[in-house]
């Protein structure tokens, strides 16, 4: 199911013909992006409080119908920006919140003992569905800008019969674990005996609640922008000529990101997960300033969107564990769900910032600059969640 509904992450293959066809700008391109990534994360809050309460496979099964609609509805009404917003961006993106959710929640229900390494292995799904989506909608829309206006459409068809029939029948294999779980054998360490579960409204009132949001907010800022942009980015570095194209070099960014998120939520389970963050945040400003600020060729700037993806990845695979950790296991669809809000808004503002930023260099004829310029700012975006996560701690629980 995670591999199916990360579609979001192939939007950028649709970016250039999509401009081509209409005329679209950059910034107009990456709109449904940034609206369907805002829209993931109000339906994970919805979901996650929903599933907490009905369990997994009803709220999977809703998406799951959401996820289809928005696609034939974004096929027969995607010839217009604002027409793109409101079904691949508004349905889609719902329907791709209430189905993440369930996955997550539930995993983390039934493997206490290994919440970060089997909430990566989950959402690697969710990280590698690249390799499977942008050469399979790189060869639905071809390159014949003549039939664009009928491969574009044929493909969002598509798209939507993979939903119905894909995470339809998936939703129906959930099973939620019985209350107070535990592995046969498995005492919980310290780090997990929480007194008392925190619900969402005594979770909002800890100081580590905004700490750790922030913290989301800012960490996946390198991520989120370079997904976006990887296909036109990779095609305007490799005009010259390079042995793949964008939709595949999409993919091979894809195992990269699928790959963070199942070996940093391993490590985070063995050597901590302030380490785990710290660590992932000097990679992404590895790869900005290292490689994606200064790329010359196709593989400089290959190397640095894997790079923002492994990093990225991670914080996919952390953030659902730290919840756990920090708040308790019983609430942790709502309460994560909450959390998750910072990946939306971050989706939605982040973006459309830095392509706002090389719509302009490219007017003024200097589009390197503006490339430069964004990852300078995602850089020093990046060494501050280092700094940032050295002083996260748990909060403090009565004692029982």
């Amino acid at each position: 199911m995670q591999i199916l509904i990360g579609v979001v992450y192939s939007w950028s293959v649709f970016r250039g013909p999509l401009g081509q066809l209409h005329g679209w700008s950059k910034t107009q391109t990456v709109a449904p992006y940034r609206v369907s990534l805002l829209m993931v994360s109000v339906g994970m809050i919805v979901a996650g409080l929903w599933q907490d309460r009905k369990g997994a496979r009803v709220v999977a099964t809703v998406g799951g119908l959401m996820l289809g609609l928005g696609a034939v509805l974004a096929a027969m009404l995607g010839d217009t920006v604002g027409g793109l917003i409101w079904t691949y961006g508004l349905l889609v993106g719902l329907g791709g919140g209430f189905c993440y959710v369930t996955p997550i929640a539930n995993l983390v229900r039934w493997f206490p003992d290994k919440r970060g390494a089997m909430v990566g292995l989950a959402v690697m799904g969710n990280g590698l569905s690249p390799l499977f989506w942008a050469p399979f909608i790189e060869a639905l829309v071809g390159k014949d800008s003549a039939r664009f206006h009928e491969t574009i459409p044929r493909a969002f068809f598509t798209m939507a019969a993979i939903f119905l029939v894909g995470v339809l029948g998936l939703a129906q294999l959930y099973r939620v674990p019985p209350p107070g779980w535990r592995p046969s054998g498995w005492t919980p360490p310290l780090a997990h005996q929480a007194s008392v579960d925190l619900s969402t409204r005594q979770m909002l009132a800890t100081w580590q609640f905004y700490a750790l949001w922030g913290l989301y907010f800012m960490g996946i800022s390198v991520g989120l922008t370079a997904i976006g942009q990887a296909s036109p980015l990779f095609q305007e570095v490799a005009r010259s000529g390079a042995l793949i194209s964008g939709g595949v070099a999409l993919g091979i960014m894809g195992v990269f990101n699928g790959a963070g998120r199942l070996s940093w939520g391993a490590v985070s389970d063995r050597f901590g997960r302030k380490t785990s963050l710290v660590a992932m945040s000097l990679v992404s400003a590895l790869a900005c300033i290292a490689f994606l600020r200064t790329a010359t060729g196709p593989w400089d700037v290959l190397a640095g969107l894997c790079l923002a993806a492994f990093a990225y990845g991670g914080i996919l695979a952390l953030m659902p564990a730290l919840t756990a950790d920090y708040f308790g296991p019983r609430y942790v669809g709502g309460n994560y769900g909450l959390l998750f809000s910072a990946w939306g808004l971050c989706g939605f503002i982040v973006p459309g910032y830095f392509e706002a930023i090389l719509d302009r260099a490219r007017a003024a004829g200097n589009l390197p600059d503006g490339y430069r310029e964004v990852y300078l700012k995602l850089t020093v975006i990046a060494a501050a969640v280092a700094v940032m996560t050295t002083v996260l701690r748990p909060p403090r629980r009565a004692a029982e």
